[in-house]
């Protein structure tokens, strides 16, 4: 192999002696420093929109005193991508809460929709939350226009009087339209019940069954259980089941802040947890959510939830409440420690 030093070149009588290139002390100079604040902002931009967890981006901002210093700009924290906003509900803290606090001011709609559900939910702090999520949902965020109806179904935060099914049904059929399957399957809830919209149980049956299909054809790549499916012609497709395919990162911590907590299906102040295991969803208020119409034990935030969680668990454990011959009040499930 040739080299640019010349040792392996043949000699060449009467050439000049090759002169080494004196080092200037220009170019001991760190060329890092020369460059623009622009240019820096510009790079740590791609960089946080395309980190795929909190490390990522911390680790980044810790390489330099001047990553650090540049990593509080604005453009920077807008463009953060969604999986650098995963935050733990075990590793919660006040400087956790700030960095999601600036990416929502500045102007980071994942953000904003994050930290409103942890606000609502969790801290319960019911304006701050609900503000935050009217932001993501005026940028047409689906998961946020999903939960402002669910709170307006449910008068969430309020008094039972300020239930308001017409926007909820308004907001979930914007929701639906930005490809929300919950949000679809509500809407087609909302037509059957007659709860928000004018009852229409063909147009309801449509929708119902459009949910299902979307929902099958999402769940092709996710990983589950899988079922063969038999056309007219013959052939035979597969296709995978699995439950959470709707479930955002806001969920997982909802899930996760009331596991560390200890709250069980029914806190000790008497309010619900939404039976849905991947909701996360507490009542704000008592017999806020509605419960099962068959066993009266389980309740839901949304009627989305009871479809899931039916096709979970609860259509092989929902029967009726056992009667007791003396008064006719129920007794109870039929066999200990089972679900009634």
């Amino acid at each position: 192999m040739w080299t640019r030093r010349g040792f392996c070149y043949p000699s060449v009588k009467g050439a000049p002696p090759a002169k080494r290139r004196r080092i200037s002390d220009n170019s001991s100079r760190d060329l890092f420093e020369a460059l623009p604040d622009d240019l820096v902002i510009s790079i740590l931009t791609k960089i946080s929109s395309s980190a795929t967890s909190p490390y990522h981006l911390f680790n980044t901002f810790l390489t330099c005193k001047r990553f650090n210093d540049l990593g509080a700009d604005p453009l920077i924290l807008a463009n953060a991508s969604p999986k650098s906003l995963q935050v733990r509900a075990k590793t919660w803290s006040e400087s956790a809460q700030n960095f999601l606090d600036r990416c929502a001011n500045a102007g980071n709609v994942e953000a904003c929709y994050l930290l409103g559900m942890i606000q609502f939910y969790c801290l319960r702090n019911y304006a701050s939350g609900a503000d935050l999520l009217a932001r993501a949902a005026l940028s047409n965020h689906p998961m946020a226009l999903y939960s402002l109806a669910v709170i307006h179904f449910n008068g969430s935060g309020r008094p039972y009087c300020h239930r308001d099914p017409s926007t909820g049904a308004a907001l979930c059929a914007k929701s639906a339209a930005l490809g929300n399957i919950d949000a679809l399957r509500e809407v087609g809830y909302c037509l059957q019940d007659g709860l928000g919209l004018p009852c229409c149980p063909s147009a309801a049956h449509r929708l119902l069954i459009k949910a299902n299909a979307i929902e099958f054809i999402t769940k092709k790549k996710s990983s589950g259980i899988q079922h063969r499916y038999r056309h007219r012609k013959g052939y035979c497709c597969r296709l995978n089941i699995d439950t959470d395919c709707s479930v955002h990162e806001a969920n997982r911590f909802m899930v996760e802040w009331w596991g560390l907590a200890g709250a069980t299906t029914e806190t000790e102040e008497g309010l619900n947890m939404c039976s849905h295991v991947l909701c996360g969803r507490r009542e704000t208020r008592k017999h806020e959510f509605r419960r099962c119409s068959v066993c009266a034990v389980v309740a839901y935030c949304s009627r989305a939830c009871q479809a899931m969680h039916w096709k979970m668990e609860h259509r092989a454990r929902c029967r009726m409440p056992v009667l007791d011959p003396v008064d006719g009040v129920g007794a109870g499930p039929e066999e200990p420690g089972e679900e009634a």
